[in-house]
């Protein structure tokens, strides 16, 4: 039974990961998109725990403030990371996502990515570069599921 959290900035790829993984027949579920927060920065975490108790290999994509108050029950905490014109650009380009059109909001992730994405990585246990095309970190996530825990 392995469960993986992928976490990261806006723009890192965390959705097309999840959307390329589902296409695959891998659970996975991203938690920007449904019933899975209390609020725009917190998990429902109980029905975090539900999903991980659900399933015996999943992964979960999503970055916020409470996350860390489940990292025992992930056998892996995968940080994807790009650089910041990469993190724009593919902000810049995507659809469905509203978040990160404004020049306030490009703003935000910035400075984010200046606070938040060094307590991101201080806490992984792995970290993907996502420059390279996304089928490379899907992979990698994929045998992160056959991967024996990395920490306790």
């Amino acid at each position: 039974m392995t469960r993986v959290l992928v976490t990261g900035m806006s723009g890192v790829g965390k959705s097309t990961v999840v959307e390329a993984l589902s296409v695959a027949g891998v659970t996975a579920v991203d938690t920007d998109y449904g019933d899975w927060k209390v609020s725009p920065e917190l998990w429902d975490l109980d029905r975090v725990r539900a999903l991980l108790d659900a399933h015996e290999d999943v992964v979960v994509a999503g970055t916020v403030e409470n996350q860390g108050l489940l990292y025992d029950l992930f056998d892996h905490v995968v940080l994807l990371s790009a650089p910041t014109s990469v993190m724009i650009q593919r902000i810049a380009d995507r659809h469905g996502n509203p978040y990160g059109k404004t020049d306030a909001e490009r703003q935000e992730i910035l400075e984010y990515t200046a606070t938040v994405e060094p307590l991101l990585r201080a806490t992984a246990t792995v970290e993907l570069d996502t420059t390279h095309p996304a089928k490379v970190t899907v992979e990698r996530i994929r045998d992160l599921l056959h991967t024996p825990r990395r920490f306790t």
